[in-house]
């Protein structure tokens, strides 16, 4: 009976060795539950035992529930009849399950029904269910949506609502994209509208909104006449009625179980969530970056499942008298997809710390006031870590993950592309990944000022001045030689000082960050693992050749592409 999160020694290194005292003392308030609520834990060595307790629950959910109906799921997929939303079985008896496990409230506090779980469970626990069912992690996911407004909201509406997600009664939607305004959310037009009675109307169209038939819908929508960009733009807390319509769904590649609406809003009541002009450049940003954290996990649990069919099936297979995993090209694949992933896991967990350290300090001083100097500085510090580490993130576990992916196929061989066997469908749900909730591109323009303004230094200082690297020196100097390129590279971009060669160059300078920091992040795992020396010994080699080859070619000056890639693409002979 497979528990996908106690068969996983990866995630169990991470969960027994990484210090989560910071992150849980902030998460529980200092610990101020206790007596109150007769599941909050007493201290750090209960909390961390209630943390593991819950993964187990959710590992033998996903393994032995939600697994084995996902090739169903992926069959029927989500139906459209009669202006409703049909979920395929498997989906509908999953998240039967997931509420009578009271696993729908993770990061929402006690006093509303919820569980109080840090974001950093809260990945590990959507890794677990996109190793299971990546569509299913697109409703499951979804509490993002009453975390903004647990965050945002007043304290009415937090009673209103909160309790009703925790419970399961609802589920939530963030209805952000339209027709005309994908990326560029800026160009948002659906229209609010406020009343006389001070009640606000929702009209206009939005399109590709995930779980758009949700009970529950946080909608972007332009409240300020005749403001242009982001600033005229507010959030509305929406409970579904007969004034909006779904029109259809999309027929997609892939997560064929997660519906992706369209939906029609015709006067439809709405509440607003926070304050006016503040629902882009504030909730919405807010909002999409714990989408992005949970995309992230999404890639490593759907790149973990695509790896095991590949491990699998190459120690299976026999061709010339042996298994093909003895071949050097099948295990160096596999090797390389093994430390791939557990390179976008150590990056996750990195990231999530951050968020979780960043978040409850603000929510503490949104609290209690008086705590503002005191947490002013450690706030600003790790808004700068997060608002360069969640982009890197996303950037590299969904490119990550799409290459895994691709080589778990390529190891089938032709069945890989059958029907048959489940990596034909992680193969499928994966591509979705790096486009969805900001595509790397964008990514790679949202990571990019902390790498150039010295943010990635900064952190990067910190994991020096604040470990002993010497048992691992010969490793760790290797990791340093990747930072004097990143610097090196940097230096470059900033003295030449042209805005066009550096956007250029921009996704090589992210690469070379990304491998930098993740060698930095397998260097503190191999002080605690013999194992980890391995996987940081083996990720740093072509780590080297990858940085060396970004390196050159920014150093280079070379301006051709940039200068003629009109008369390519825009003529023939």
């Amino acid at each position: 009976m497979p528990n996908f999160y106690s068969d996983n020694s990866d995630i169990l290194f991470h969960i027994n060795n990484m210090d989560l005292s910071a992150v849980l003392d902030l998460k529980e308030r200092h610990y101020s539950d206790k007596g109150q609520y007769p599941e909050a834990p007493q201290d750090y060595e209960d909390a961390m035992d209630n943390c593991k307790r819950l993964l187990d629950i959710i590992g033998d959910i996903s393994g032995n529930f939600v697994a084995p109906r996902a090739p169903a799921v992926d069959a029927e997929g989500a139906r459209f009849k009669d202006g409703e939303v049909i979920y395929a079985k498997g989906t509908a008896e999953a998240i039967d399950i997931l509420n009578k496990a009271e696993l729908m409230g993770f990061t929402i506090p006690r006093r509303y029904g919820g569980i109080n779980m840090p974001k950093t469970l809260y990945a590990m626990a959507i890794e677990i269910v996109s190793r299971a069912d990546a569509s299913l992690m697109n409703i499951f996911g979804l509490q993002d949506i009453s975390d903004t407004i647990s965050k945002f909201s007043d304290e009415d509406q937090k009673q209103r609502y909160l309790p009703r997600f925790c419970s399961g009664e609802v589920m939530g939607s963030m209805a952000l994209t339209e027709p005309d305004a994908g990326s560029d959310l800026q160009a948002v037009m659906l229209k609010a509208t406020e009343d006389k009675d001070g009640v606000w109307h929702l009209n206009g169209v939005k399109r590709f909104i995930t779980n758009g038939c949700a009970k529950i819908s946080l909608v972007m929508a332009r409240s300020e006449n005749g403001m242009a960009g982001g600033r005229g733009i507010s959030l509305f807390i929406y409970e579904r009625d007969s004034d909006m319509k779904i029109r259809r769904i999309e027929h997609k590649l892939g997560i064929k179980g997660s519906p992706t609406c369209e939906l029609q809003f015709k006067n439809a009541k709405a509440e607003l969530l926070g304050k006016r002009k503040m629902g882009l450049v504030r909730y919405t940003m807010s909002l999409m970056n714990g989408a992005r954290l949970a995309i992230a996990a999404q890639a490593v649990g759907i790149a973990e499942a695509a790896y095991r069919e590949a491990y699998s099936y190459a120690n299976d297979r026999i061709q010339f008298k042996k298994e093909i995993r003895e071949f050097s090209a099948v295990y160096e694949m596999l090797t390389n997809m093994k430390i791939a992933i557990e390179g976008g896991r150590t990056l996750m967990y990195e990231t999530s710390r951050i968020v979780d350290i960043k978040e409850n300090m603000e929510e503490m001083v949104d609290e209690d006031p008086s705590l503002k100097d005191k947490y002013k500085e450690d706030i600003q510090k790790y808004s700068r870590y997060a608002g360069l580490f969640t982009p890197l993130l996303k950037y590299f576990t969904t490119e990550m993950g799409n290459k895994v992916c691709y080589d778990a196929l390529q190891i089938h061989g032709g069945v890989g592309f059958t029907t048959e066997f489940n990596v034909e469908r992680h193969y499928r749900d994966i591509r979705i990944t790096n486009i969805y909730e900001g595509t790397s591109q964008l990514q790679v323009v949202g990571a990019l000022g902390g790498v150039i303004t010295g943010t990635v230094s900064e952190r990067l200082d910190e994991y020096e001045a604040n470990n002993n690297f010497a048992p691992i020196a010969d490793i760790f100097d290797k990791a340093k030689g990747l930072r004097a390129s990143l610097e090196k590279g940097i230096a470059h971009i900033k003295e030449k000082g042209d805005s066009t060669y550096q956007e250029y160059h921009a996704e090589r300078l992210v690469k070379i960050a990304a491998d930098t920091v993740i060698s930095y992040l397998f260097c503190l795992d191999a002080l605690k693992s013999d194992r980890k020396k391995k996987v940081a010994a083996i990720f740093i080699a072509p780590a080297q050749r990858r940085v060396q080859e970004s390196l050159e070619a920014i150093l280079s000056d070379n301006m051709d592409l940039i200068r003629l890639h009109k008369d390519i693409i825009d003529q023939g002979e």
